[in-house]
């Protein structure tokens, strides 16, 4: 359609404004015609057959029907599960933490190939990505710093967000590592967000924790945190290269000191510090080595099975308090509820205590 310009109006002596060119319209006509093609749903046994056939494609979709929050997709996704459990289990499960900026996702690039050339198999990274506190966003961009990996055919990469509930995602990420097995991928690495709540939750999924530490940034006690050091089975100090060489090789012996005040691990092993330089590729052979040792020391003494058991046991404790925080938000009266006491409680007459106590007298009265 072509504007007409007030310019041209008689008011405006000696001033005319050529009418232009009439624009396309912005849309393609031809699209309204053509009938949408609806999406293929699978079924519970499509999934299942797919993943354990290997199928990638069909993995990922599993993956996503996992991570929604619609309640037919959880239905889905939990017979899917339950359907792939017979063939889980038979892989080695490696958590991978670090402070941010400590070479994580670079790491698990020299990792995954030196794993997959040396022991052969299939390897799955599944990486729990930050997401924005405003937005609820995630880059979800771990893949752009596994460059060589995310191209190799036997690797599976899959980012997935936090979304604010680290607890959450990490059950999503358990159930992940089932499928993944049942895919046949017998080496999984788990990568968290950073230094902190998400630790604890990875580290009651995996068989090996390794973090990752840095030299040469200032204090080198800042690195050395009670939790997360007596969660760590081996510790490593990344950028052990040229002139950071010898500050790594001093943290190493720092990190070595502080773990002998430790208690001795429920496992009997002594955690190890070594020294490596992921983007060079040194050292990465020496670390594959301790992880190996270390997991064929718990299989002789039975600690292995132990631990997995009592992870087990961790899961079915964390299924039941997201099931009853679900019951609770989902509850028809607490939601009508929910708005008044929270008004109350901003206006000053009532206080939180006696809000949320109010609330789960009259869910628990209602059970």
């Amino acid at each position: 359609m072509i504007m007409e310009h007030p310019e041209n109006n008689a008011e405006y002596k000696g001033l005319v404004v050529n009418a232009g060119i009439e624009q396309p319209a912005s849309v393609n006509p031809y699209l309204k015609n053509r009938p949408r093609r609806k999406r293929h749903e699978l079924s519970v046994a499509d999934y299942v057959d797919g993943i354990v056939k290997g199928n990638t494609t069909v993995l990922g979709q599993a993956v996503t029907l996992i991570e929604s929050l619609k309640p037919e997709h959880q239905l889905v996704a939990q017979e899917v599960i339950e359907k792939c459990l017979p063939y889980t289990g038979s892989s080695i499960r490696i958590g991978i933490s670090g402070v941010p900026g400590a070479g994580k996702s670079t790491s698990i690039d020299a990792f995954g190939l030196h794993v997959l050339e040396k022991y052969g198999g299939k390897l799955a990274v599944l990486a729990i990505d930050p997401s924005s506190e405003r937005s609820k966003g995630s880059i979800l961009g771990d893949k752009t710093r596994m460059e060589k990996l995310s191209v190799h055919p036997k690797s599976f990469i899959r980012p997935s967000p936090s979304a604010g509930s680290l607890g959450g995602v990490a059950r999503k990420t358990r159930e992940t590592i089932i499928l993944c097995e049942a895919a046949g991928f017998d080496k999984i690495f788990v990568e968290t967000v950073g230094v902190g709540q998400s630790e604890t939750a990875v580290h009651s999924m995996v068989d090996f924790f390794l973090l990752i530490q840095l030299a040469g940034t200032g204090d080198e006690l800042q690195g050395i945190k009670r939790g997360i050091m007596e969660m760590a089975d081996g510790i490593v100090i990344n950028k052990a290269d040229g002139d950071n060489l010898e500050r790594a090789k001093l943290a190493a012996t720092q990190f070595r000191n502080a773990l002998h005040l430790f208690p001795a691990p429920e496992s009997g092993w002594t955690p190890q510090v070594l020294t490596y330089s992921g983007f060079y590729n040194l050292g990465v052979k020496e670390i594959w080595d301790m992880v190996y040792q270390y997991i064929d020391f718990v299989k002789a003494n039975g600690y292995f099975d132990y631990r997995r058991n009592e992870q087990n046991k961790y899961w079915m404790y964390e299924t039941i308090n997201e099931h009853l925080r679900d019951s609770f938000y989902h509850n028809p009266q607490i939601g009508t509820m929910l708005p008044d006491c929270e008004r109350q409680v901003l206006q000053g007459n009532l206080t939180s205590f006696a809000a949320a106590k109010s609330l789960l007298d009259t869910y628990f009265k209602e059970r």
